[in-house]
C-alpha cells in the first residue's frame, strides 16, 4: 500500500486539497496520513506587560484544530480510503518531514494555492522547503477558485 502525508492548513481551499488527495489514493490504492501542524506560540499574546501566555488559549485552540482534523480524517474514511490523522506543535516543514519519515511514506500532497501577499509567500516557503529536504516525492496539486 502506498503511503501520503497529507498536510493541512484548515484554510478555505483544504476541501479541494483533500478531494485531490482522495483521488490520488485511490488511484494507487493508497493510504492517507492526515497531519495539521499547530505554532508552537499559540497561547502566547503581547501586550502592555510584554509577551504573556494563556494554557486556555492554546488549549481550546488545540481543540478546535482536533475536532476539524477528526472530521477531515472522517471524511476521507468515508470515500472508502484509510486514513490517520496527528496533530502536532511545531515547525511545519520539520514536522511535516519527521512525520513522513515516521509513516515511511510514498509522497507527500500539497496544494499550490494561487493567493499573493503573506500567505502566498508562506506557503511558497513551505512548499519549497518540503520540495528540497523531502526524502520522497512531493506532489503540489492545483488549486483554484
Amino acid at each position: 500500500m502506498i503511503n501520503i502525508v497529507l498536510p493541512v492548513d484548515f484554510g478555505d481551499k483544504t476541501e479541494q486539497l483533500v478531494d485531490g488527495a482522495v483521488k490520488f489514493a485511490k488511484q494507487l490504492n493508497g493510504r492517507i496520513f492526515l497531519i495539521h501542524v499547530a505554532p508552537s506560540d499559540i497561547g502566547f499574546a503581547i501586550g502592555d506587560m510584554g509577551y504573556q501566555y494563556f494554557p486556555e488559549v492554546e488549549a481550546n485552540e488545540i481543540r478546535e484544530e482536533l475536532v476539524q482534523l477528526n472530521k477531515i480524517e472522517q471524511r476521507i474514511i468515508a470515500h472508502d480510503v484509510d486514513c490517520e490523522h496527528l496533530l502536532k506543535q511545531g515547525i511545519a516543514k520539520d514536522t511535516i518531514l519527521e512525520y513522513a519519515r515516521a509513516k515511511n511514506a510514498d509522497y507527500i500532497v500539497m496544494g499550490s494555492h494561487g493567493r499573493s501577499g503573506i500567505y502566498d509567500v508562506f506557503i511558497g516557503s513551505l512548499t519549497k522547503g518540503l520540495t528540497k529536504d523531502s526524502h520522497v516525492p512531493v506532489l503540489v496539486l492545483p488549486i483554484h477558485d
